[in-house]
Order: structure tokens, then sequence, then C-alpha cells
């Protein structure tokens, strides 16, 4: 559990609605974000997520220009820790995450590893949960994530 990792606005809302947020703390060691994450999140975190902002603001300003504020702070925050992985699930944010050569996983990658783990006892029951939150997965994916975690 070493893992410094950094996440975005949707990973976070999305686990917040679905009550499981606490699985990030216990999943990794290290949970950041940016404050303009955390002003999207729109309620007070926990306090085992970091507040951090980028010192590149040149860079940050670079990475606005494509997305927007929060997945770009996120993305240029990660870009200072070159060994920590990024929870990203939107598809451009994710695409330009991949051309700077960071480490990314989307939320439902963190609720398989919670799976595999053992913190959750049915990936059927969270893709339910998920679907309540308006959170959108193809039929194909929610049929590899459940073949995947033997449901």
């Amino acid at each position: 559990m070493h893992e410094l990792v950094i996440a975005d606005t949707s990973c976070l809302i999305v686990l917040q609605n679905i009550g499981e947020l606490g699985l990030l703390h216990e999943l990794y060691a290290s949970i950041y974000t940016t404050s303009e994450v955390a002003v999207e999140f729109g309620e007070p975190l926990p306090e085992w997520v970091v507040i951090q902002d980028p010192a590149d603001s040149v860079r940050l300003k670079e990475i606005q220009k494509e997305i927007d504020n929060g997945e770009a702070s996120a993305i240029a925050l990660a870009l200072e820790f070159p060994e920590s992985i990024l929870i990203l699930d939107d598809l451009k944010a994710r695409k330009l995450a991949l051309t700077f050569g960071l480490q990314i996983i989307g939320t439902l990658s963190v609720l398989m590893r919670a799976k595999n783990l053992g913190k959750i006892s049915s990936m059927k029951e969270m893709l339910r949960k998920l679907r309540q939150a308006n959170f959108r997965i193809s039929p194909a994916l929610e049929e590899k994530i459940l073949c995947e975690s033997g449901e």
C-alpha cells in the first residue's frame, strides 16, 4: 500500500454518491487532489485527502486549454509526481494524460481492486449503484467487468 494516488472530481463524486468514498483510503496509502477538484466536489473532503495544487502554473494553463479545470489540475499535479496513479474517468482527459505518459486508472478499476482485495463483495451490486448514480458505462464494459470479477 505505497501508491500515491491523485483523484479527479468524477471519481470522488461517484464514490461519495454510492457510499464508497472510504474505499480510496482503504486501498491506497496517499490520496491527493487539487483545490480546483475540491471546489468541484462541493463539500468538505475527508481529512485523509491531501489537497495540493500543481506548482507549475504555466503547464497548468496549457492543459486547461484542452480540458476542464479540475481534470487539468489533476493532470498537472500528477506530472509533478511521476510515480503516481491518476484516477480519471473522462475520455478526453484520459487520452491527454496518456500523451504525458501518466499512469491512469478509472473509478471502475478502483472498484475492481476493492473487489479483488475483498473490500467489497459484489461488482454486480457496485454496477447497480453506479447506474443509479448516473455513471455511464457501456453494456460491453459492464459484461467484461462482471466476467473478470467472476460474477
